[in-house]
C-alpha cells in the first residue's frame, strides 16, 4: 500500500480527509459539532489539541489535552509540526500534523474546530480537508447571541465582532470553503450539514462494511 503524508496510506487519506469547521463564536458552529459526534461518533472524532496551560481537576494528558510546556511547543512550532496555533488568556493553543494523522490512522474521520489562519494552512497540506464554514443570518443576530450568553464585557464583545465581520469577510468568498452554511434554523442547518458528509463521506454513511475492512486492513 503506497504510502503519503509520513506513515499515511493513498486509502487513508483519500476516505478519511480531516473536516474542518469554522466560523464566529457564536454561531452554532460548536453546537453543529456536538451533535455530529454524538450521532456518529463512530466515524467521525475530535482531534486532541495541544496546549501550554497547566491540567485542570479531572483532565488526563492526551484526552482533554495534550500538556506541554512552553519551550517545548515553541520549538515544535518552529521545526512546522503545528497546523495552527493561537494564544489565549498567556496560554499557547495548537493542532498538530501528528494529533491529526493519529485520527486517521484509527479509522476515523478527524474534526478540526479552528480559525482562519488554521484553515489556510491546513489546505496547504497534502490532508486534502473538506472546509465548512457556519455563519450566523447577520452580526446583528451574532451580536444578540453573544450578549445573551452574558460572558461578554462591552469591551471583548467588540473585538469578538470586529473578528466576526473579518471572518464573515473570508467565509464568503466563493472557493475558501466546500459548505457554507446560514445556522438561522439549527435542525435545518445540520440536515445540510448531514446532506454534504454524506456526498463526502459516503463510507461513514453507507459503506460501512467496507469502511470497517479499511479501519482494519491497513497492512494487507
Amino acid at each position: 500500500m503506497r504510502v503519503i503524508n509520513g506513515s499515511l496510506s493513498v486509502v487513508q487519506m483519500s476516505t478519511f480527509r480531516p473536516l474542518v469547521f469554522c466560523g464566529p463564536s457564536g454561531s452554532g458552529k460548536s453546537t453543529l459539532l456536538k451533535r455530529l459526534i454524538n450521532e456518529h461518533e463512530k466515524w467521525f472524532q475530535v482531534s486532541v489539541s495541544h496546549t501550554t496551560r497547566k491540567p485542570r481537576p479531572g483532565e488526563t494528558n492526551g484526552k482533554e489535552y495534550h500538556f506541554v510546556t512552553s519551550e517545548e511547543m515553541d520549538k515544535a512550532i518552529a521545526r512546522g509540526e503545528f497546523i495552527e496555533h493561537t494564544k489565549f488568556s498567556g496560554n499557547m493553543y495548537g493542532t498538530s500534523k501528528r494529533a491529526v494523522e493519529d485520527v486517521i490512522k484509527e479509522g476515523r474521520i478527524c474534526v478540526l474546530d479552528i480559525e482562519i489562519e488554521g484553515v489556510k494552512s491546513i489546505k496547504n497540506t497534502n490532508f486534502n480537508p473538506r472546509c465548512v464554514f457556519i455563519k450566523p443570518p447577520s452580526l446583528q443576530i451574532l451580536e444578540e447571541r453573544l450578549r445573551n450568553r452574558g460572558t461578554e464585557t462591552e469591551e471583548t464583545l467588540k473585538k469578538r465582532l470586529s473578528r466576526a465581520a473579518l471572518e464573515l469577510q473570508y467565509g464568503e468568498e466563493p472557493g475558501n470553503f466546500d459548505l457554507v452554511i446560514v445556522n438561522d434554523n439549527f435542525e435545518e442547518a445540520y440536515e445540510k450539514l448531514e446532506n454534504f458528509l454524506i456526498k463526502e463521506y459516503p463510507a461513514a454513511f453507507f459503506e460501512q462494511e467496507s469502511c470497517l475492512k479499511i479501519q482494519k486492513g491497513w497492512q494487507t
